[in-house]
């Protein structure tokens, strides 16, 4: 699918370069890159020349480098005004380090004293204009998920490849141009397994590796086992193996640590990752499992097996054949998954100077400085230096009603912050090429019009398809904003940046003002969005029509459009809240109402009181409070929804050394570990539960493992998963007046 094919001409998105059907780019050599182009079925490798380069202030600062290089001056009274060549990768990264040596900075010192690019893919990219994937569709890249599944030795709850006896005991393959099977270990040991699996990656030579946690597990388990038995993994395109080291990444507000992999000539994507960066935008995930995951977009078959974790063995030796469907079933749902949320990040590998792997690493803001600085390249026009930090006020949250209500609807501003920049033609006052804004207009475009076909198309799963792409490219496009008030990027302008928060907030302010005078209730508001109520008396058919009218008050170029509508609200706190859809489904949104902290039985809980609240049901909301405190008391919730599962970050000795030198706290899992008699490493995963008779205890004094739980014995701390539930309970006290009792 492609919404604007005449889009891929705009040379600024999408750089100079035609070359069609590049699916990879590699460093061969110090001075040389290996292009790997595919034309239809068949594949082919071109060798290319590599310089690298970096960009300085004033041309005599490497006067005493001694390497080979050339110096060109680029236009413009901007700081980088020098672009070097270098004949080899290794001559640029001595350079950068005898400028950073000379000016006496770290190479992690925001006051750079040059232009350093530590990718060398993206440095390829950027100076020649080429970009992956042109002429392509996501059809035409071959991908190939994989997912494994593993034996844990008896007395472990989780599956870990250090321990030599745990092992691969089926390895499940599918592709998108029909191929599937599975590798089985009741047939093959584990060593003739993964030399089964090398035969069939060389095969069928996909472009792309994917998986569900696939850096994190499959991978990491797969390579672990391949040294323990002296397997060498030939899968990169020159037979080269892979090359792993751990790595990390942000995503919101998040920090993300994984084991990363490269495969000469391949990509690896982790749909882990790509459900994430979805639920960055939507916030409406409960897990980011694949099998929660497959069910919420509708790809999971009816018919679908599943198999517990625990019974994973068990099924290996008793009922091999379930397990292979399974395991079968995980691949074509990895599949599924990666072509609905993946489409959106193989189209910025078209844009963007980065390979098709590190799109979903790296930072918006980091994309946009990449296009601005690549055009400016393209044109000899130097670089400015990253403006300074300035604090400035964001955008307009407010709550204005509390509690549970009824047909609210949501509007927001579409794409308040960009709408303002091209509206009022603000720019970053660095951009001489007036680059930053045709790049805006062009993806704001691009992002409406999949708003528009979401809204419109009537098959499920394709509105899925352009929802996904119309969030994925709004949080992009919102990003010209924060690019704009960084620190860090080369065209940042944070008095810019203010000024467009401050049209931002008088403009909200303006369309409150305005809802208020027709008689509507406004519920909340967080930046560009606003929950209300329509007026006194006004139907739900009649609510399109008010936006319009309220569109027509705004200055032109701000669109606002009716968002959602929900038979039911319940506002808690700001940005943090629960909606009734019209399909009667409960939608969480907020830390406050939504913590993965909390134990599952507090979730479900917390998930059934809400919707009670917001159907008035509030002697039923008191009646289920009642009925979850008595099934603590007798034991009838089982434990499963009471444990919590932490994974050991360190191993235990690692652990023991940091508590001795009191440099963290005590944990229960490492507590339990310790003394079991059992090899625990890092990585793996130990799920508790609390013990004792007290409601305050110390966890890590009073836990049990899960497995050593007995039914007929039971002995959770009934006090302290009572007092869990009597906390959460009393923070909705004052939304039912007080007119219950707490038992």
């Amino acid at each position: 699918m492609t919404l604007f094919p005449d889009m891929e001409y705009n040379s600024v998105l999408f750089g100079a370069d035609s070359t069609q059907g590049i699916v990879a780019v590699e460093q061969l050599a110090d001075n040389a890159v290996r292009l790997y182009v595919r034309r239809g079925l068949n594949l082919q490798s071109q060798d290319h020349p590599f310089t690298p380069f970096l960009l300085m202030e004033e041309d005599k600062l490497l006067a005493e480098f001694s390497s080979p290089l050339e110096i060109k001056s680029l236009k413009g009274n901007n700081t980088y005004r020098y672009l070097v060549l270098f004949e080899s990768w290794q001559d640029c990264s001595s350079a950068k380090n005898h400028l950073y040596k000379n000016a006496r900075k770290s190479n992690s010192s925001s006051q750079a004293p040059c232009l350093y690019l530590s990718d060398p893919i993206q440095q390829y990219l950027m100076l020649s204009g080429k970009t992956l994937f042109k002429n392509m569709s996501f059809q035409d890249v071959h991908r190939l998920a994989l997912d494994i599944e593993t034996a844990c030795e008896p007395g472990y709850e989780f599956s870990n490849p250090q321990r030599e006896a745990d092992r691969i005991i089926s390895i499940a393959l599918m592709d998108n141009r029909g191929f599937s099977r599975v590798i089985f270990g009741r047939d093959l040991d584990e060593a003739r397994m993964l030399l089964e699996l090398n035969k069939v990656i060389s095969l069928l030579d996909p472009d792309v590796l994917e998986g569900h946690n696939i850096f994190n597990f499959d991978l990491e388990y797969i390579t672990t086992r391949a040294r323990m038995h002296g397997v060498t993994l030939d899968w990169g395109r020159d037979g080269s193996e892979p090359v792993t080291r751990r790595s990390r990444f942000t995503m919101a507000e998040r920090i993300i640590d994984y084991t990363r992999m490269d495969i000469f000539g391949r990509h690896v994507i982790d749909t882990l990752f790509l459900l994430q960066h979805y639920d960055v935008a939507q916030r409406n995930l409960e897990s980011y499992g694949l099998k929660y995951a497959a069910r919420h977009f509708g790809l999971a078959e009816d018919e679908r097996v599943y198999i517990d974790g625990k019974d994973i063995n068990w099924a290996f030796e008793h009922d091999p054949e379930a397990l292979i469907k399974y395991n079968l079933a995980d691949a074509k749902e990895t599949l599924s998954l990666s072509e609905l949320l993946g489409y959106s990040f193989f189209l910025q590998a078209k844009m963007f100077p980065f390979s098709y792997q590190n799109i979903p690493m790296r930072g918006n803001a980091t994309k946009v400085d990449a296009l601005l600085v690549r055009e400016y390249l393209k044109q000899g026009v130097s670089i400015p230096a990253p403006g300074k930090k300035t604090d400035f006020e964001g955008g307009y949250t407010d709550i204005f009603v509390r509690g549970s209500l009824k047909d609210v609807y949501h509007c927001d501003v579409a794409s308040l912050y960009p709408s303002i920049m091209v509206s009022f033609a603000m720019k970053p006052r660095g951009d001489s090429l007036e680059v930053f804004l045709p790049l805006l207009r062009g993806l704001k475009a691009f992002r409406l019009e999949a708003k528009r076909l979401a809204r419109e198309v009537e098959d499920t799963r394709e509105a899925d398809y352009y929802q996904t792409l119309q969030q994925t490219f709004k949080i992009l496009i919102n990003s010209f904003y924060g690019y704009l008030g960084s620190d860090f990027h080369h065209f940042s302008d944070p008095e810019t940046a203010a000024a467009i928060t401050r049209e931002g907030r008088n403009l909200i302010h303006r369309i409150l003002e305005w809802l208020r005078n027709e008689g509507a209730t406004p519920i909340e508001v967080d930046t560009d969005g606003i929950y209300f109520q329509l007026p006194s008396g006004m139907h739900t058919k009649q609510a399109d029509v008010f936006i319009q009218r309220l569109s027509q008050e705004l200055p032109q170029g701000i669109d606002i459009e009716m968002d959602g509508y929900f038979p039911a609200m319940f506002s808690y706190k700001s940005k943090n809240y629960a909606l009734l859809d019209i399909n009667n489904s409960i939608l969480i949104k907020g830390s406050a109402l939504k913590s993965r902290g909390m134990e599952k039985y507090l979730r479900i809980f917390l998930s059934a009181l809400l919707k009670l609240l917001m159907q008035d049901k509030v002697r039923d909301a008191f009646g289920l409070y009642q009925d979850t405190y008595h099934k603590i008391e007798n034991h009838e919730i089982d434990i499963s929804l009471l444990a919590k599962t932490e994974t050991l970050k360190d191993s235990p000795a690692v652990y023991r050394e940091k508590r001795a030198a009191k440099k963290r706290n005590a944990s229960a899992a490492y507590e339990l570990a310790i003394p079991s008699g059992r090899e625990y490493r890092a990585g793996d995963q130990i799920s508790y539960y609390v013990t004792g008779h007290k409601k305050s205890v110390r966890i890590y004094e009073n836990c049990r493992f899960v497995q050593q739980y007995d039914p007929d014995y039971p002995d959770e701390n009934v006090a302290y998963y009572k007092a869990r539930l009597e906390d959460l309970w009393k923070k909705f006290q004052e939304f039912i007046q007080g007119q219950l009792p707490i038992l």
